[in-house]
């Protein structure tokens, strides 16, 4: 059919809708990454590879931080990213640490070892469908409850700490059982949690503070990797509660001050 000029316009906006409906590749790349990372640690688990395993999970949470990163400063954020984002989530946070813990640790609880991964996995995909539904009503300098990642790494951290030190998960599944009904509970908690979103990159930073980071990343973390991100991790998960105490003092010394 020959396209006369009542046409174009009518051409322009198809065009301009089957734009919109496709996706922006770098940030959903990063996404795919960190999927991969959490099924990796998966099937290594079910290998027996438990140290790959943490490593993964590990991983999968430094891709997690970079794509939402990467989409804000490339201004290629979207729905389908956040979606996207929300489902590799709950697999590399929710799915991976509980079947990670349960083959390492759990299984010798028989019965209670898979009821305990279980709450550990619904208590993640609810802190998901919480944070997906409240985004545009919390107060963004805080996460309310413990962050998914924050709770599989605090549980990733307890298996590789525990390896390095050749400690057979059948040896501490108490110890284990209890880490894991903690970061559970505390992800649908109304803990709050600082969430770092406040910290601007592009800002000036004193000279300390570049030399702070430096020997943190560079030389504290690779001096012995799984005893540094296992203590950081399980100080960020006890943070909340003292933010929280701080708060009730507070509003008992100031009643006409809400205890948010």
């Amino acid at each position: 059919m020959p396209i006369t000029p009542d046409l174009l316009p009518e051409r322009a906006v198809i065009k301009s809708r089957l734009r919109r409906r496709g996706i922006y590749l770098l940030p959903n790349l990063f996404t795919t990454a960190a999927l991969f990372a959490g099924f990796y640690a998966i099937v290594q688990a079910m290998k027996g590879n438990f140290e790959y395993s943490a490593i993964a999970v590990f991983i999968a949470m430094v891709l997690d931080g970079l794509d939402g990163r990467v989409a804000r400063l490339t201004g290629t954020q979207s729905e389908f990213g956040a979606e996207y984002d929300s489902m590799s989530d709950m697999v590399s946070f929710g799915v991976a640490p509980a079947l990670i813990v349960y083959e390492w640790s759990l299984k010798e609880m028989e019965q209670w070892g898979w009821i305990i991964a279980f709450i550990y996995c619904a208590c993640a995909a609810l802190r998901l469908a919480r944070f997906n539904t409240n985004i545009e009503v919390i107060d963004k300098r805080f996460f309310q409850g413990l962050p998914s990642p924050a709770a599989a790494a605090l549980i990733a951290g307890l298996v590789w700490v525990m390896l390095n030190f050749e400690i057979q998960g059948s040896e501490i599944k108490w110890l284990a059982s209890i880490v894991t009904l903690f970061a559970a509970l505390t992800m649908v908690s109304n803990i709050p949690y600082y969430s770092g979103k406040e910290i601007n990159l592009r800002r000036r930073v004193p000279f300390f503070t570049v030399l702070l980071l430096v020997l943190f990343f560079f030389v504290l973390i690779p001096s012995h990797p799984p005893v540094v991100l296992f203590i950081l991790f399980a100080a960020y998960a006890f943070s909340g509660y003292i933010i929280k105490l701080w708060r009730f003092g507070r509003s008992k010394k100031n009643p006409d001050e809400p205890n948010r």
